[in-house]
């Protein structure tokens, strides 16, 4: 049942992230929080969101999502309001990276302490 949730949250997650980082600045949610650390914690649930929704293809979810944060990255190049830098491009990838590693714990933790 939440592996089935998860997987169009994750698809959704990552859509929102793509958008949130092509669209120009000002259209930026604002948390208050260091941007560094909007972005680690977003690519860390999508990568979270994802394992838990792919629980057998982490390393497919892994590669994914640190081709997806290269790629988001790039993909400023586009937008003229915004840039891309290699110090965003990494902590996008540092907090996939963290995501993934949670969600692989997660599902671990989950097969061995649940009973089915």
């Amino acid at each position: 049942m939440i592996r089935m949730a998860a997987r169009p949250l994750a698809w959704l997650l990552l859509l929102g992230i793509l958008l949130v980082t092509v669209l120009p600045i000002e259209w930026r949610p604002v948390t208050g929080e260091p941007a560094n650390l909007e972005r680690l914690v977003a690519f860390a649930l999508v990568g979270f969101v994802f394992v838990v929704g792919y629980p057998r293809h982490w390393w497919l979810v892994l590669a994914l999502v640190i081709a997806v944060a290269l790629g988001f990255e790039l993909a400023q190049l586009l937008a003229p309001s915004r840039h891309a830098t290699l110090k965003d491009a990494v902590v996008k990838v540092a907090g996939g990276s963290l995501g993934v590693t949670a969600g692989v714990a997660a599902n671990f933790l989950f097969t061995r302490l649940v009973p089915r």
